[in-house]
């Protein structure tokens, strides 16, 4: 019989230079893996989507503006203008606010404000562990290297066919 896992605060791998806290990965799950991330003020991961991978973002301080749907019109290259064909459109996420976002599904995330943010990031199937988990060229556990590649849609960036990340982000 498999013990379960209880971790105190503070407790996980801290991923150095990217804000991230590995808490639970594929060496506890089969699944999924979890991190406690911080997002930085002026933060924007970027529009971008994931054939495979399934995550779930959970808010727990601070506020950041989130996007999970399919845009009918991208046009503008600021993702946080776009609008879903039923008339979705980018909602600022506060504490307890949670973005499921499905394979496939385009999405983003950025931190608008002047504090750092804290946020849960589970990811499904289990991936980023280590030692697999490597850090990039500027600190960034997957997504992306040295230069930061064109999030726009059309073409969207796809993770799961950019060099950039490879299996990371499928």
């Amino acid at each position: 019989m498999t013990d379960g896992l209880i971790l105190l605060p503070g407790a996980g791998h801290r991923i150095e230079g990217a804000g991230m806290t590995l808490k639970v990965g594929a060496d506890r799950s089969r699944s999924w893996s979890m991190f406690e991330t911080e997002v930085q003020p002026g933060f924007d991961v970027g529009a971008h989507r994931h054939r495979e991978a399934e995550e779930v973002f959970y808010i727990l301080d601070g506020e950041l503006d989130l996007l999970a749907f399919e845009p009918c019109d991208s046009a503008a290259a600021d993702w946080r203008s776009w609008r879903s064909q039923t008339g979705v459109s980018v909602v600022r996420g506060r504490p307890g606010s949670v973005m499921v976002v499905p394979p496939g599904c385009p999405h983003a995330f950025a931190n608008p404000g002047p504090a750092p943010v804290r946020m849960l990031f589970l990811v499904a199937p289990a991936r980023l562990d280590l030692p697999g988990c490597r850090i990039l060229g500027d600190g960034s556990p997957w997504y992306y290297t040295g230069s930061r590649p064109p999030y726009r849609y059309g073409p969207f960036f796809d993770c799961s066919t950019c060099v950039h990340h490879g299996r990371f982000c499928k």
